[in-house]
């Protein structure tokens, strides 16, 4: 009987973590995009176009190159190669800021508390009198509505999520100590064949010589 090839661990855990990812709000990433910004002044001095970029604390600039004019409203598609802004943590806010760059030190149109719990329905607008008003995308992070239930409904969707996630792991983590095992079984048996077979053609070849000799005896 021929036992089937065994299954290497590193196609398991590819399974496993396939498993996971696909697993609803496992790794759901809240990346932040510019949907609409208008800025309503400039602080140039001089006629030159104005260089805007958004930055959250502890995070590189972000340069939005189309907003150039005052009073013009920007719509993006969310696909621009500098979007996203920015990924937000589930329960924990950004300083954040909308900029001018200026050769001495930035110009700053506002700066504010960015969060996850801002957003409805995937969207957040931010609206500071006199320099800009600008909507944001996001859409998993979902504000609390208010609603208990929900957020009950929320948190023990996750806790089943988590469970699921769990048994995936103990199940695929014993059955490959079972595959290990068996591996480590076979790989016994077989040197135990070989260390028999080479006994065996010992004696063999001993018997051959005992054999010889009382040949050589007997003719003497």
């Amino acid at each position: 009987m021929r036992w089937p090839p065994p299954i290497s661990p590193r196609h398991l855990l590819l399974v496993l973590l396939v498993v996971i990812c696909s697993l609803p709000g496992s790794f759901s990433l809240r990346l932040v995009t510019l949907d609409t910004v208008e800025i309503f002044t400039t602080h140039e001095w001089f006629s030159s176009k104005p260089t805007v970029y958004f930055r959250c604390n502890g995070e590189n600039k972000t340069y939005l190159p189309d907003v150039k004019e005052k009073n013009m409203l920007y719509a993006f598609k969310g696909e621009e190669s500098w979007q996203p802004l920015t990924e937000l943590p589930e329960k924990k806010c950004k300083r954040c800021g909308l900029y001018e760059e200026d050769a001495f030190r930035p110009d700053v149109f506002d700066e504010w508390e960015l969060c996850s719990s801002d957003f409805k329905d995937g969207k957040y607008t931010h609206f500071k009198e006199g320099q800009f008003n600008a909507t944001f995308l996001c859409p998993n992070c979902t504000a609390s509505s208010g609603d208990s239930g929900a957020h009950e409904r929320s948190s023990e969707v996750a806790k089943k999520t988590s469970v699921l996630v769990i048994i995936i792991v103990s199940v695929l983590a014993s059955v490959i100590v079972i595959i290990a095992l068996f591996g480590g079984y076979k790989y016994w048996q077989k040197k135990k064949r070989e260390r028999d077979q080479a006994r065996f053609l010992k004696l063999f070849e001993e018997g051959d010589d005992i054999e010889d000799e009382l040949g050589l005896g007997n003719e003497l």
